[in-house]
């Protein structure tokens, strides 16, 4: 299994989905950049939570605030008094672990002894101002669900809305992890899909078990395949200082079974705290009986890099000669993505880079389904290479220009999955194309 990470690890930097940050500096520790491909990647998933969250549904309303806020958000969220990993370090090799992480109370890298555990404050400070004292001290948050909540009267008042009501934000958190680690599922600085829901208290456990639901859907109709996914209750004892009830949406990475995704049934936690500290009425109207009362949280919050790093795992194979085309001689890789995921759904060849003619129709019809889809333009190398190269990809569709085309507007059309290759109108693609998508 620990071959299998390596593979996904070089294969993200081949093709251009994620590069070690600083890397001609020997690079900075859990910090990574997403190339083309894996900014893409990035944008498809957050815009298919988009959709299922926010765009289907009437109920939700999304909004984008900033990184830094007043500090005193913190206190007033338990952060500040809380939010704490138990740190261990190694007395002969100085490595530093969560508590959590020892297995025989000795380091797991040298069998050193271990120091006696203290807690390690996770939020990032900095400064504001010309001045670095305590009176300019801010955070960078550690989580976009604060600033909902900030929000939620504001949101009622101006939208004109009634619960039950949900805010969602997609942003970067910060957090600073005693051990970063397994490439993009645990860094410092990350994105977070999360949504809060706010409802009566009455209802809050319907609300509860419904996205629990639809939050492990979203990612079996994406292509996770079943036996890789789970829900995992937290136990009563080990649950967040604002969490009534968690379940864990967990995903069997190559280093085992993870975390992805949480639902949190918040209670009245944070508006409550956010009222006492700041004095202001964040209590809810009801618009026909006119009684007031603190709403009740449901809270649905997905890391972008891990479930990318799902996605991208879950999605690779290896084939090897005897399936598809007659040249396949060795094992090569397939990434089986969902086409929408995928940084391109379609990719058109000209046969030859060299004929004007075959060149010219192979750009026309780049141009015409560039505005309808996700295509690449590939001329470099061989057919056979630019198969290969786009299977890496995860790319559905390949489209083939030769001097049929030129005969009869017709083009081969390539799939993936079957390797199948057909002949098709030109006219025909962007019908193919959309059954393929959707």
């Amino acid at each position: 299994m620990k071959d299998l990470m390596e593979k996904i690890i070089s294969l993200a930097k081949r093709r251009g989905f994620i590069f070690s940050d600083s890397e001609i500096y020997g690079g900075f520790s859990a910090a990574y950049d997403f190339g083309p491909l894996g900014t893409a990647l990035k944008n498809n998933i957050k815009e298919e939570w988009r959709k299922s969250t926010v765009s289907q549904n009437s109920s939700v309303l999304e909004i984008d605030t900033p990184v830094i806020i007043h500090p005193r958000v913190w206190e007033a969220s338990g952060h500040l008094n809380h939010f704490s990993d138990k740190l261990v370090e190694c007395k002969q090799c100085h490595r530093r672990f969560k508590e959590e992480e020892i297995k025989n109370g000795r380091c797991p890298l040298c069998g050193g002894e271990l120091t006696t555990p203290r807690a390690f404050h996770l939020m990032m400070k900095s400064f504001v101002g010309p001045v670095e004292d305590e009176q300019s001290v801010v955070y960078l948050r550690p989580e976009t669900c604060q600033s909902i909540f900030l929000n939620f009267k504001n949101i009622v008042q101006s939208m004109r809305r009634s619960l039950p009501l949900g805010i969602a934000q997609i942003g970067k958190a910060f957090r600073n992890e005693i051990n970063p680690k397994n490439f993009i599922f645990r860094t410092r600085e990350f994105e977070q899909m999360e949504m809060e829901w706010f409802c009566r208290e009455d209802e809050a456990e319907k609300w509860f078990e419904y996205w629990k639901t639809q939050r492990k859907q979203w990612y079996l109709d994406l292509g996770i395949k079943p036996e890789n996914i789970r829900l995992s209750e937290t136990p009563k004892e080990k649950l967040a200082h604002y969490a009534k009830k968690a379940v864990d949406i967990e995903y069997h990475f190559p280093f085992g079974w993870q975390e992805i995704e949480g639902i949190h049934y918040r209670g009245e936690y944070d508006l409550k705290n956010h009222m006492e500290h700041s004095h202001h009425d964040l209590a809810y109207r009801d618009p026909v009986t006119q009684s007031k009362f603190i709403p009740h949280v449901v809270e649905v919050s997905a890391g972008v890099e891990r479930t990318l790093l799902a996605f991208l795992t879950d999605a690779y194979d290896e084939i090897g000669g005897g399936r598809g085309e007659a040249s396949r001689q060795k094992e090569e890789v397939m990434v089986h993505l969902s086409p929408k995921l995928a940084p391109f759904q379609v990719a058109v060849f000209p046969l030859l880079k060299k004929e004007a003619k075959i060149v010219k129709q192979a750009q026309d019809i780049f141009q015409k389904l560039i505005g309808s889809f996700r295509v690449s333009y590939d001329a470099s190398g061989s057919i056979g290479r630019r198969y290969r190269r786009h299977d890496e990809i995860g790319t559905p569709l390949a489209i083939t220009i030769d001097f049929q085309t030129l005969e009869d507007q017709t083009v081969t059309c390539r799939d993936r999955e079957t390797m199948k290759q057909i002949r098709v109108k030109i006219s025909e693609l962007p019908e193919i194309i959309s059954k393929l998508v959707n």
